[in-house]
């Protein structure tokens, strides 16, 4: 009800019915109506599903102005907002070491 209250008659907006799709398509393997243990586990950590490679993508893809899949220094440091805020350079705490490739 925080999200969404649902008012007698009106429509639902698309973010609600987009997720209504996305439980009934994927959530619900078992399609009983409900997550179970086993479906939120899958739900939460997929196996075929690589977070860090995903985040590291989402960094260069967001930051790299050229568009040449390589970060400059100036690049990083435009963008230090992301970096600081991410699981990929453990929250920043990363950038404060040496690193030869940068």
């Amino acid at each position: 009800a925080d999200m969404f209250a649902n008012e007698e008659g009106g429509p639902e907006p698309d973010w609600v019915i987009t997720e209504r799709e996305q439980f009934a398509d994927f959530r619900d393997l078992n399609k009983d109506g409900k997550m179970d243990k086993d479906e939120i586990q899958h739900w939460i950590l997929p196996q075929d599903y690589d977070h860090a490679l995903a985040e590291a993508r989402h960094l260069v893809y967001e930051s790299d102005v050229d568009k040449d899949q390589k970060l400059t220094k100036e690049e990083i440091l435009d963008n230090w907002n992301m970096f600081v805020g991410s699981q990929a350079t453990n929250y920043g705490e990363d950038l404060t070491r040496n690193h030869d490739e940068l």
